[in-house]
Order: C-alpha cells, then sequence, then structure tokens
C-alpha cells in the first residue's frame, strides 16, 4: 500500500471516530467466508458499519483523533474488525446473537459515549444497556406517569359525582 493511501485511510478512518460515539473492536479472524458474509449481513440489516481494519493505521487515527483512545491501545493485536452504530447496544446485541450458533467474533473493546470498555467478558453488560433514545423514552414516561394519575383521578371523580348526582335525581322523582 503506497504512503496516500495509508494517509487517506487514516484520515478516513480518523473522521468516522470523530463521527460516531459508539464503535466495536472485534475479532472476526476466525470465521470463514461464508460466517463473515453473513455476520456482514446482519451488520447491514442492522444499520451497523462493520470494517476491517489494520491495527496500525487505526492505532494513528486514534491518535490523530480529538478523543482519548488511550485503554484501546492494548487491544490492537490480531485481526481487527471495527463495528460503529448509532445505539450503543446495537452491535453487542448482534454478536450475542451471532455467537448462538459460532464461538466467534471476539469483542476486543467498545467506546460508548465516551466510555471504554475492554474485554469480552464486558458483552453481556454491553448488550444490556439502554441506548440514548430508550433513556430518554424512559424519563418522558417517568415524567408524564404524575400528570395521568391526576387526570385519571378527575376522569374517575367526574364520573363518580355525575352517578351520585344521577341517583340522588331518581330519589326525588
Amino acid at each position: 500500500m503506497r504512503k496516500e493511501d495509508k494517509k487517506q485511510l487514516i484520515e478516513s478512518l480518523t473522521e468516522q471516530l470523530a463521527k460516531h460515539n459508539n464503535f466495536y473492536l472485534a475479532d472476526t479472524s476466525t470465521l470463514n467466508a461464508e460466517d463473515t458474509s453473513k455476520l456482514r449481513r446482519m451488520c447491514f440489516n442492522r444499520g451497523i458499519e462493520m470494517r476491517v481494519v489494520k491495527n496500525t493505521l487505526l492505532h494513528k487515527a486514534m491518535e490523530q483523533s480529538e478523543r482519548a483512545f488511550d485503554e484501546l491501545y492494548g487491544t490492537l493485536k490480531g485481526n481487527t474488525s471495527l463495528m460503529f452504530a448509532e445505539a450503543g447496544n446495537a452491535p453487542a446485541k448482534l454478536i450475542k446473537e451471532f455467537r448462538k450458533k459460532s464461538k466467534y467474533p471476539i469483542l476486543k473493546a467498545a467506546f460508548i459515549e465516551e466510555m471504554t470498555y475492554v474485554g469480552d467478558e464486558q458483552l453481556d453488560f454491553l448488550a444490556s444497556i439502554k441506548s440514548k433514545d430508550e433513556l430518554i423514552a424512559d424519563v418522558v414516561a417517568l415524567l408524564q406517569a404524575p400528570m395521568n394519575n391526576v387526570l385519571s383521578a378527575l376522569k374517575s371523580g367526574g364520573t363518580k359525582l355525575s352517578g351520585i348526582l344521577e341517583t340522588l335525581s331518581e330519589k326525588s322523582e
């Protein structure tokens, strides 16, 4: 690979690292061609962008980035696949589902919203965390709950009151 090509690739990786708040590093080296194709198809269908990268080029891109990726440098050994996603838990769920049929891919590390998770033992935790949108929906639901309770009480109170008035009017006749 020419020096200019490497420079362009490093710049491209640096842009992607800056653009995405969530990415995973995985080892897919032991997957055969058919399994790799299945994994790529699953990634595509779920909106996850998967790239196989050279560790040295990724290391240089991380160094050029404005973020602190120091904890990830130790995981850049062997084959590395990068998985970019909007939802922080999407790649973990995909890896977990794919591993029902295979022992691979192995999670090397994950970078989610400025937090670093290293090691395959983090996979269950990463799959269980909620995405930003899910957390916002939970907060909105919590904020709406008291208001819904008040409205429900007012509606039921109105029904009871009209029932009492109706009963009283029937008695007076």
